[in-house]
């Protein structure tokens, strides 16, 4: 009866889950297999045999791979510092790494328009030391897409990195260096293996993000399309419904293939979990 009970808890929260998630991802998904009366896959095979849409694809999957790339490498250092820190100063320095996420995307897009553009701070100071003779053409490509993505998620990465680190024993990065083992073979051996499912966490959370952002990649691509906003111009300017359903769906099977994918290296990394 008491497990009963607990499970009559679950309800209201599974009932708004298949409502308003659960069906409208399945209606999505079987009206692209479905026009005019008839199973079809013609949207699917529209879409990747031609160039222009697999080019949009592999920038979207570039884009999303590099930024989940540096975002790596750089919030793993930082997320290390932070964990080795006191309570005190681990929770100011959370609390700096956590306030990008408290700015409007839309902000944080338009003040890297104002530095990367071409009469902007970054082109100005690079002319006014000398390093270069013209403008740099950083704005509305895919390296201004990235920056903006890179500014966006790298903090979620770092306090997923924090959450874990923190819970590693300081004793057995000594024991390793007892052993003989150097600071970075003891980091490597250590500290890494045992970092993997926060890595693991993060990363999905960036490349999934970077997949499916829309504001940052519209207002720093410019004509530069990713699959997000290939898929809004489907759906809003064009009303090709059925195009932006057969995007989405594709949306929805890259983040299952990279999450499943991820989690097959996660336990080649770390068996034992």
């Amino acid at each position: 009866m008491k497990k009963s009970y607990l499970y009559l808890l679950l309800l209201p929260g599974l009932l708004f889950l298949t409502v308003f998630m659960a069906a409208p991802i399945l209606i999505t998904i079987g009206s692209t297999f479905f026009q005019k009366g008839t199973v079809t896959f013609d949207g699917y095979l529209h879409f990747f045999k031609d160039p222009y849409f697999l080019k949009i694809l592999l920038t979207t999957l570039q884009v999303s791979l590099v930024t989940t790339a540096i975002c790596i490498l750089l919030g793993f250092p930082v997320a290390y510092y932070i964990s080795r820190q006191s309570l005190k100063k681990k929770s100011v320095l959370l609390a700096l790494a956590i306030f990008p996420l408290l700015t409007s995307s839309v902000v944080r897009s338009f003040s890297w328009m104002i530095v990367l553009g071409k009469k902007g701070l970054l082109n100005t100071a690079l002319l006014a030391m000398g390093i270069v003779q013209d403008p740099l053409d950083i704005l509305y490509t895919p390296t201004a897409m990235m920056i903006g993505l890179i500014h966006l998620f790298l903090p979620l990465i770092i306090i997923t990195l924090v959450g874990v680190m923190e819970n590693i024993d300081a004793d057995l990065i000594k024991a390793a260096e007892s052993l003989g083992a150097s600071r970075f073979t003891a980091f490597r051996k250590v500290v890494i293996p045992l970092s993997v499912p926060g890595l693991i966490i993060g990363s999905i959370l960036v490349f999934v993000g970077s997949l499916t952002a829309y504001t940052t990649p519209a207002l720093l691509g410019g004509k530069q399309r990713v699959i997000s906003t290939f898929l809004y111009q489907n759906a809003i300017t064009l009303n090709d419904w059925y195009s932006a359903s057969v995007i989405a769906t594709i949306m929805m099977a890259i983040t299952f293939v990279v999450i499943s994918l991820m989690n097959k290296l996660a336990n080649t990394l770390n068996p034992k979990g």
